[in-house]
């Protein structure tokens, strides 16, 4: 899924002037910061539709789509009307040229039109997932990324449109991803139900439900997105090599982040199954085996980082002053998978269970306790008290959610 990104910063990396890449990273972060706060609906949809196949509601599974689809869209009409007002607040909070900011705002303001079609495609996404269907998003990333790559390579190295050319590739590789997936869609959904018959998209007590459930872990989303951000804002303080360092260890994070996350989305696929089928044998069958598989993925992370921790550094950066900072604070980012695994388990629990208003309670318990222990532990261990606030908060996500977990076991009553 990151790839979209990854390969528009690639492309533009191999441009003379550096300025071209410090526009796409300025112009990518404003949209992914965007995008990803609206992730609720991948995972709201998600859990819904897993209970909704559990319970065999086949007119519910049909209607809770439709219901995402047409959130999602207000959404993007309403980011498409104040998208000025976004890249004005967005661009004060960086530094950069005049040139800079001039192709960031060029990049934004074409990546912004495929909004609408990103927030469905989120949806279509959650709903795959919670109807067992992943095989359809694996396509369905592989062709958008697969389209993205080519016509990034042709506008750019062809066509020579630099930053405005990789914009313009995401954008259409996006729009064709959500009309792909809206076939896959009517293929599945006629599959699983062939009558055509759909519950009502404007049930009130179902579409309270459903934007109940997306705006806790909307405000969930931010305040995760808010701890990343003041993490780096925090080790941004020691200076430009050491922000370089951070920059580079958090890639591990991010691969970390990525590879627990396949077991998060069977997990809330088989919970939200067994709750809607109201099965609590089959509950604990599908956390254990999920969470056992999660944790053994995760012990083969930290064997892989401590083997080769130090040669993936090098080849993230050649800066020798940046690597070695980085191969300094490596410990890290080691024993990260060990305590990262359960909050990213969790997740995807709570999400199959629709408990969100427990995921948005300890997201804001522990989004607290980190900002304390960070303000506490720099001044006394300077980066490695910034590093080890971040580990206690992945600790205490966990532990919140886990306090929690009973109620998803009454849920499946």
């Amino acid at each position: 899924m990151p790839l979209l990104g990854a390969v528009d910063t690639a492309v533009i990396g191999h441009l003379d002037d550096a300025y071209n890449l410090a526009a796409v990273a300025i112009g990518s972060t404003i949209i992914q910061f965007i995008y990803w706060a609206f992730g609720f609906l991948r995972m709201g949809i998600g859990g819904l539709a897993a209970q909704a196949l559990g319970s065999k509601d086949a007119p519910e599974v049909r209607a809770l789509f439709t219901r995402g689809a047409l959130i999602g869209l207000f959404i993007g009409l309403v980011l498409w009307a104040t998208q000025s007002q976004i890249l004005w607040l967005a661009l004060n909070l960086f530094d950069g040229s005049t040139a800079t900011k001039s192709l960031a705002s060029l990049y934004f303001e074409i990546r912004i039109w495929s909004a609408p079609a990103v927030l469905v495609n989120y949806c279509l996404i959650g709903w795959f997932i919670g109807m067992q269907k992943t095989r359809a998003v694996l396509y369905l990333q592989v062709f958008m990324n697969g389209l993205n790559i080519v016509l990034d390579l042709f506008f750019v190295l062809n066509l020579g449109w630099g930053v405005e050319g990789v914009a313009i590739a995401t954008l259409i590789a996006e729009l064709a991803a959500v009309i792909i997936g809206l076939l896959i869609y009517r293929r599945e959904v006629n599959r699983f139900d062939p009558s055509g018959k759909s519950g009502s998209v404007w049930d009130v007590n179902k579409l309270k439900r459903t934007l109940g459930i997306n705006f806790d872990i909307f405000i969930r989303t931010v305040c995760l997105l808010f701890a990343f951000a003041f993490f780096t804002s925090q080790a941004s303080g020691f200076g430009d090599t050491t922000i370089a360092a951070h920059l580079v260890l958090m890639q591990f994070q991010y691969f970390l982040a990525f590879g627990l996350d396949g077991f998060a989305h069977a997990a809330e696929a088989l919970v939200g199954n067994s709750i809607g089928s109201r099965n609590r044998l089959a509950l604990r069958h599908a956390v254990n085996v999920s969470s056992k598989w999660a944790a053994g993925v995760a012990g083969g992370y930290m064997l892989v980082y401590a083997i080769t921790g130090e040669f993936i550094i090098g080849l993230l950066t050649s800066i020798p002053e940046v690597r070695f900072i980085a191969t300094d604070y490596l410990i890290w980012v080691i024993i990260s998978p060990a305590i990262s695994v359960w909050s990213f388990m969790l997740d995807g629990i709570f999400i199959g269970a629709t408990r969100s208003a427990e995921m948005r309670n300890g997201m804001l318990i522990s989004l607290i306790i980190f900002i304390s222990a960070a303000l506490l532990l720099k001044p006394i261990m300077g980066y490695e008290g910034v590093w080890l606030a971040f580990t206690f908060f992945m600790f205490m996500r966990a532990v919140t959610l886990g306090i929690f977990y009973p109620r998803v076991e009454i849920d499946a009553k």
